[in-house]
């Protein structure tokens, strides 16, 4: 536990310390900086999910995190979609379920548009969640570009 505790102190100092887009801040992200693949990013949400090492890092801005940041949108969505992967990709296939529900609420699809939303998420799962879609990012990405084709939901992916 004391190594534990100082490395998060060293880390916390560093002036290098950088929070990636898909994993956020915190010392996960820091122990893993520089690494790329699905793997460490696992590692690194992991670490600074399971040890409450973000809030700390939020609020003394320490471990790459910033005490008076904005929480934009994008990466609400990215954070959103990178830990309920598995069950958006679940519910995309099949075109409704309860995140993808919360998904088209944080991307402030109105309530009389979601049918629309479900239905462009289902019919197109394989472009959503490609292959080459290996981020949460990218995933959102491939969402929003398919979104951008339709009449309706093209609102919603400025916001």
């Amino acid at each position: 536990m004391k190594k534990f505790v100082a490395i998060a102190m060293l880390a916390g100092f560093s002036s290098m310390a950088m929070a990636d887009q898909d994993t956020g801040c915190g010392l996960g992200t820091m122990l893993w900086a520089g690494q790329s693949g699905v793997l460490p990013k696992i590692l690194a949400v992991t670490t600074n999910g399971t040890s409450a090492n973000q809030l700390f890092g939020i609020t003394t801005g320490t471990l790459g995190c910033q005490s008076d940041g904005v929480i934009s949108s994008r990466a609400k969505l990215s954070m959103f979609m990178g830990t309920n992967s598995e069950r958006l990709a679940r519910d995309m296939s099949v075109g409704h379920g309860e995140s993808l529900n919360v998904l088209a609420d944080l991307m402030g699809v109105k309530a009389e548009h979601k049918a629309a939303f479900f239905q462009a998420a289902k019919s197109n799962f394989g472009a959503i969640f490609a292959p080459e879609n290996q981020s949460a990012g990218q995933v959102l990405s491939a969402l929003q570009g398919v979104m951008a084709k339709d009449a309706v939901l093209a609102a919603y992916t400025a916001a």
